[in-house]
């Protein structure tokens, strides 16, 4: 505690200046000719965002002193390591920090686990394992380094932190190349960012001398203080900026199963092979599946149990999560018909799907089951409730009862387990009695969870106004035809 009166060696996140209004940004250090005028209309898979590089700061300083939400500790999988950034947490943070690690009996690598800041002004600390690089697996090595950074800030989101300070996580003792550490570090956060960026004011990036050099250099290619800027780093990107999440993509990893792979005409009845992507369909659902046919008929013959059709399923829905964490889905992210918003009264994350955002005539409907996937895989996990507006739906985006059994049949047992209601909010006659053929002929066990909403009072009573994000023409039309109350309610800025 510092004494009365004395300045406080703790430095406050808000004092700090931000990327964006660090001085004019600087050309890159290069000796290649300057990029042509003529290539302005080429935008980098990273452009410029005044938004969200306002949230970036890069700061030379001892993470442990600083004044924000939570700070991260690189450590090993026991939480014993010392290096310098633990070692200032640990001498900061006071004597409690080591008997509370002791309860969180170690971290593997690439997870993240949350302690209370103890005597530091962060009131978190936020735990996490860099892996140990070797050349020859160097694969692995980006992946794991990929989930400390994801989880970290998926750590951050769930807490509902405001800011979050990052040490440089890879430490000395495990050989990771700095530079290749910095542009994992900096895409992920940056990813992250474009799709959660609401849910965070800051990210700090707490460097020493030597580290600051290397973010000096490779900031302006994640996040481009102007339209010159991006341009001039668009050269100097690495071939592998990961996918829509920054996630490292391995293309031998993308396995892709079809009726009959290899070579055209194959008559072989074997799958799961991998064959070379020149002969294989465009087609998603053929990528990704096997003969259904041939699997029901051999349920019926009796050879294949229910825990072999159950390994089948979970196999098939790993390829589509593959997929969907391989695909780039900014074009469907972009809609904003999928989201994540607050929880019900009974603390269930709430999931709002909002139909006049889907035009399912112009978009690509498997990629769009391929965002639902890949929003939804983490949700699931736990107990959630979905809400539907179809408010003000037309024929185009009338999702086609094909699809929506595809979707129920592709997803894993854990979604319609968690699910626990689904409110259709606004329906009119007809999509009541779509809804009641589709659940009594088509698909089991979701009748009972679905409620009819007539009006957003009615919504209220399980899911406070507070805890969702509703769109605009929602309330419009609600106070239109449920009486004016709920203009008052103020909408998302968001949508």
């Amino acid at each position: 505690m510092d004494p009365l009166g004395a300045p406080s060696q703790f430095v406050d996140v808000d004092s700090l200046p931000g990327w964006s209004d660090a001085c004019e940004a600087k050309q890159l250090d290069c000796h290649q000719s300057p990029v042509e005028k003529a290539q302005v209309d080429v935008r980098s898979p990273f452009p410029y965002r005044k938004d969200i590089n306002e949230k970036i700061i890069l700061w030379k300083g001892d993470i442990a002193l600083l004044n924000c939400t939570a700070i991260v500790n690189t450590s090993n999988e026991t939480l014993t390591d010392k290096n310098p950034v633990s070692e200032s947490i640990f001498m900061h943070a006071g004597p409690d920090l080591k008997d509370e690690l002791q309860k969180l009996k170690g971290c593997r690598t690439g997870e993240a686990k949350l302690t209370k800041g103890f005597n530091l002004a962060a009131r978190f600390i936020i735990h996490t394992v860099g892996p140990k690089y070797k050349s020859r697996y160097r694969t692995a090595a980006e992946s794991s380094l990929y989930s400390c950074y994801r989880n970290v800030l998926q750590l951050a989101k769930e807490q509902a932190m405001c800011s979050v300070g990052f040490c440089v996580i890879n430490t000395l003792k495990r050989c990771y190349p700095l530079e290749d550490a910095t542009h994992i570090a900096l895409r992920t956060v940056r990813r992250f960012l474009e799709i959660h960026g609401e849910t965070l004011e800051k990210v700090v990036f707490a460097v020493s001398e030597l580290e600051e050099v290397t973010y000096q250099k490779l900031l302006p290619l994640y996040f481009p203080r102007s339209l010159e800027e991006e341009i001039q780093s668009l050269p100097y990107l690495p071939a592998d900026i990961g996918n829509a999440e920054g996630e490292p993509v391995v293309p031998e990893r993308q396995i892709r199963i079809t009726e009959k792979p290899g070579v055209p005409g194959d008559a072989s009845d074997e799958e799961g092979l991998e064959a070379d992507l020149s002969f294989i369909g465009s087609h998603a659902f053929a990528r990704m599946e096997g003969d259904v046919d041939k699997q029901r008929r051999l349920i019926l013959q009796g050879q294949l149990s229910e825990a072999a059709l159950q390994k089948q399923h979970q196999r098939n829905y790993n390829r589509w999560l593959c997929q969907a964490r391989a695909e780039d889905l900014s074009d469907i992210a972009s809609l904003k018909a999928l989201y994540q918003t607050g929880v019900d009264n009974c603390g269930h994350t709430v999931m709002v799907v909002v139909g006049r955002n889907i035009p399912v005539t112009l978009i690509d409907m498997e990629k769009a089951l391929l965002y639902f996937i890949h929003v939804m895989d983490h949700i699931a996990v736990k107990e959630y409730v979905l809400v539907y507006f179809h408010t003000l739906t037309n024929y185009y985006n009338q999702l086609d009862s094909n699809f929506l059994k595809k979707l129920y049949d592709v997803v894993d047992a854990k979604y319609k387990r968690n699910l626990k209601a689904l409110y259709f909010v606004h329906p009119t006659f007809r999509s009541k009695v779509s809804a009641w053929f589709f659940t009594t002929f088509t698909v089991s066990g979701l009748k009972d969870k679905i409620h009819y909403v007539e009006s957003l009072q009615q919504l209220f009573t399980a899911i406070p106004p507070e805890q969702i994000d509703l769109p605009p023409f929602v309330l419009e039309y609600d106070a239109r035809e449920n009486g004016p109350y709920y203009s008052s309610y103020p909408p998302s800025p968001d949508l």
